[in-house]
């Protein structure tokens, strides 16, 4: 048993002082159903051998762990990339979608609701409720759905109602709002499928129970047992499940986040979408808004279990600005041959710019989760070199 299953969250899903259910009444009801379904799934070898196959025939796992030689030999460190960006949509995503999607349909729901920055996780949501046979409804931030078009034609192209969110910010934090407000008017018929390991509990625990599958693997994959384990974080999904394979070891973790959206970084505890974390606000506890040439790392707070890691000391959180995001996006493709996402570049730059220094000698071993692949982002980055 690693540390962070024996920290699974009892009742009420406190991660220390972090986490919780902070939300109306009348979604306490669902909240609650919700978590004694996951509970009973989870102990449900029936439930893991469905997973275990959407997952292998389906999603295509278990995804690489692939030697990033020439960015080796260049920086004098071990570097191994996990590849999320071959999982099929493109991202670790599925991973946690095919999981909710199939609790839903183990709950009777008809209907998944999302929300969604970068698009990926609303491609996911599109996917699995098209591969079950449900309707999909994905909130999306107008200035989100206008930067990440392709993603926006994918979902509908799936069958998927992407409703735009023009409040706020237009970004990942609106959308959620949105969705959380649309889970209130459907709740009998509706799953929420929430992509981040945040929100109230149960999703930031049952969210890193599905993606622990990419620290699981990595694990195994790896020859050599890494000194360092990397993820970029926004919410932190996917740092969330590779951490989890690791953090019974000796291994370093960095969570990467976007340095105008550093929560972890800059932020203070507070309260937002249902959960207590660290956040971006003002003195008076107003939510600030996030900027970040990312999409999916575009949000003002972070996961509930990374603010509890970092208060431990077990985990350390570092940023990365849009600019080294850039380079460190082209640098990989022109060294290995892989064009990552601009949310995995963002833990690319960290290493680019770590190694060598104390804070990542020579000689070390690392291991970096690419959370999804850059096609997405193409017309961004398109904008920014011209």
């Amino acid at each position: 048993m690693t540390v962070l299953e024996s920290m699974a969250p009892p009742t009420g899903g406190r991660f220390g002082d972090f986490g919780g259910r902070y939300v109306p009444e009348s979604l306490v009801p669902a909240c609650a159903a919700l978590e004694t379904a996951f509970r009973e799934a989870w102990a449900d070898a029936t439930f893991h051998e469905r997973l275990a196959e959407l997952r292998s025939v389906y999603a295509g796992r278990p995804t690489a762990l692939t030697p990033a030689t020439t960015l080796s030999a260049d920086l004098g460190i071990t570097l191994m990339l996990k590849r999320e960006d071959l999982a099929h949509t493109g991202s670790h995503k599925i991973n946690n979608v095919l999981g909710q999607a199939l609790l839903a349909q183990r709950m009777g729901k008809t209907r998944l609701i999302a929300e969604t920055g970068a698009g990926q996780h609303g491609v996911a949501t599109a996917t699995a409720a098209a591969l079950f046979g449900m309707r999909a409804t994905i909130y999306m931030g107008e200035r989100d759905m206008a930067r990440q078009r392709l993603n926006v034609f994918r979902m509908e192209l799936l069958g998927a109602e992407v409703i735009p969110v023009t409040a706020g910010s237009r970004t990942l934090k609106d959308a959620t709002n949105e969705a959380m407000r649309g889970w209130v008017a459907a709740v009998e018929e509706a799953h929420f499928c929430l992509g981040s390991a945040a929100g109230p509990h149960p999703y930031p625990w049952l969210v890193r129970q599905f993606q622990r599958v990419i620290g699981e693997e990595a694990r195994a994959q790896a020859a050599i047992q890494p000194d360092v384990v990397v993820a970029c974080v926004g919410g932190g999904s996917n740092a969330a499940g590779t951490f989890a394979g690791f953090a019974d070891t000796r291994a370093r973790l960095v969570g990467v986040e976007a340095a105008g959206g550093a929560a972890m970084t800059h932020g203070r505890p507070g309260i937002v979408h249902g959960y207590r974390s660290m956040l971006l606000q003002d003195e008076q506890g107003q939510i600030l808004e996030a900027e970040s040439i990312s999409a999916g790392l575009d949000y003002p707070g972070i996961g509930p279990e990374h603010a509890h890691l970092g208060a431990l000391g077990r985990a350390e959180y570092v940023t990365v600005t849009d600019g080294e995001a850039v380079a460190a996006l082209g640098r990989l493709a022109r060294a290995e041959g892989i064009i990552c996402a601009l949310e995995s570049a963002h833990a690319v730059a960290w290493v680019l710019r770590a190694a060598g220094t104390p804070e990542l000698p020579a000689g070390s071993t690392v291991l970096l989760t690419l959370s999804g692949r850059g096609d997405k982002d193409m017309a961004t980055l398109a904008g920014v070199t011209e």
